[in-house]
């Protein structure tokens, strides 16, 4: 559980809420095919369906309270990964800050494969 004080009170988000609102930030950039997870047993990256985006996002709260996220993608062949990538930290940070009020210390995209 994530979380911060304000004069009210408390807010807190469990991670998996974090999870699906920063895969639902990633699907909305241009070039993402989707976010995968990788099967640990035969080594394989697979594809996520909507419903389990949290898989392909790690998040970690730092000692000053706020997020570091890292997340697996796969893109489309032909796209310019460094582009792709800067624009998924621009709309996760973006979005996370904005909708949550917490804040994030960094964001790092594994491109994990390319759909050809």
């Amino acid at each position: 559980m994530v979380g911060f004080s304000r004069e009210n009170g408390k807010i807190h988000y469990s991670n998996e809420v974090l999870a699906k609102i920063v895969g639902l930030s990633t699907m909305e950039c241009y070039g993402v095919v989707g976010m995968v997870s990788k099967n640990a047993a035969e080594g394989l990256w697979e594809l996520i369906r909507v419903e389990n985006l949290s898989k392909g996002v790690k998040i970690d709260l730092t000692e000053d309270d706020k997020l570091n996220i890292e997340l697996f993608v796969m893109v489309e062949y032909g796209t310019k990964i460094s582009v792709i990538a800067n624009n998924i930290i621009q709309k996760v940070r973006y979005n996370v800050e904005n909708y949550t009020g917490l804040k994030v210390a960094s964001i790092s995209v594994n491109v994990q494969a390319v759909r050809v």
